[in-house]
């Protein structure tokens, strides 16, 4: 231990979600015990809490009242249960050489005190390469990572691909059934930066939803303040007002993904959202759970869905679509589906196919809707999110 002896006081509601925000980025089953430790460093500033598994690190600051300067370390999910269900009063915590107390009203907890010797070295964060809206960042990155895959032998899918040219930002991901595809302008600082990066999706996520879009402060990404850092970085960082996180950056190849976009369709549907959803979901109560798929067929005026199972029978539902071209039958799986159409923000979506086998373009309904050319193709409209969903085989 840095010091013999360690107190402060600091208001409960400050310390929970200082510690439930670190707690949640520590590892389940870490490879040492150290790993599964909070540092909390008190100094004048106040304190600054931090954990880090040698994959991400995560770091905030908070007010408090320091009666002695020093450093202690303890279980991160433990005290992030406890002081969740403690009252919103002042807590006292103390150090005495061998534990640590924690006191709030009439409660005082007694906790080992995590040596800290071989607590790992925090990473630096690199240099900001720019700034953007928090609202806007977890908007794009929710709509993105929920097509990552979970695969963890597939390490080149897991993550969230990440493009940066100047002040366009593109996000990407897939898990070979599904992708998505983000753009949006973002104010990059490290001048006419060209690079790309593979980020966990996980984390991202984590990262992205945790910074607080109330305080109307853009948030800072950190992969380097020129282009030779951001290309060679190694750690991609995020920063706010508080709080900051780094996450290793994967070391594999995102796949080719543009050629993959569909650029013309024989045939165009636009839906309203909200009671495609509506249906999708009555309609897979039904539906065999290890398939989970729904069958639809789309033609001039309507949209007709159904689905079934062996032993759960049949159900069908007509919904009113506004469509061009070669009527068309396909298959989805379900929650792929209510993914895609849920990470458009539109009242209606467009779905664009060329074959009933074939990926099919899913994407927020554009102010002016494409007219086909002399071949009787309709090109992809342009669209800052583009969901691609690969039908499921008919039987």
């Amino acid at each position: 231990m840095d010091s013999e002896s360690v107190s402060f006081r600091v208001a409960n509601d400050a310390l929970s979600g200082a510690v439930s925000w670190v707690a949640k980025s520590l590892p389940a089953k870490p490879a040492q015990p150290v790993l599964r430790g909070i540092l909390i460093t008190a100094d004048d500033d106040g304190l600054t809490l931090a954990g880090y598994d040698y994959e991400v690190s995560t770091e905030v600051k908070i007010s408090a009242i320091v009666d002695e300067p020093g450093r202690i370390a303890v279980a991160g999910k433990l005290m992030a249960d406890i002081t969740s269900t403690l009252p919103n009063k002042e807590i006292q915590v103390s150090y005495d050489g061998s534990k640590v107390t924690l006191e709030c009203g009439s409660s005082r907890f007694e906790l080992p005190a995590i040596p800290l010797d071989d607590y790992p070295e925090l990473p630096e964060l690199p240099a900001d390469t720019g700034t953007v809206n928090p609202g806007l960042f977890a908007e794009a990155v929710t709509q993105v990572a929920s097509a990552a895959s979970r695969d963890e032998t597939l390490l080149m899918l897991t993550g969230v691909f990440m493009e940066i040219k100047g002040n366009q930002m593109l996000l990407a991901s897939t898990d070979r059934f599904r992708m998505a595809v983000r753009t949006f302008t973002w104010n990059c600082t490290a001048g006419e930066v060209d690079a790309h990066f593979l980020i966990p999706a996980k984390t991202l996520l984590d990262a992205a939803k945790s910074m607080d879009a109330s305080t109307g402060e853009d948030i800072e990404i950190a992969v380097g303040a020129s282009e030779a850092e951001a290309t060679s970085a190694k750690l991609f960082g995020v920063r706010t007002e508080g709080r900051k996180t780094t996450t290793r950056l994967l070391d594999a190849e995102f796949p080719k993904f543009r050629p993959l976009l569909p650029k013309q369709h024989t045939s165009m549907a636009t839906v309203e959202i909200s009671p495609l959803l509506d249906a999708v979901k009555r309609v897979s109560l039904v539906t065999d759970r290890s398939s989970s798929q729904i069958r639809m067929e789309f033609s001039a005026g309507q949209l007709v869905i159904t689905g079934g199972g062996a032993d759960a029978g049949k159900a069908e539902e007509i919904i009113d679509c506004a469509f061009v071209g070669e009527p068309i039958t396909t298959a989805f799986n379900t929650g792929y589906l209510r993914d895609g159409l849920g990470a458009i923000k539109t009242k209606r979506a467009v779905f664009g196919f060329t074959q009933a086998s074939r990926p099919v373009l899913v994407i927020p309904e554009p102010e002016t809707m494409p007219e086909a050319d002399d071949s009787g193709t309709f090109p992809t409209p342009e669209t800052e999110l583009t969901y691609v969903l690969m039908p499921v085989r008919l039987p």
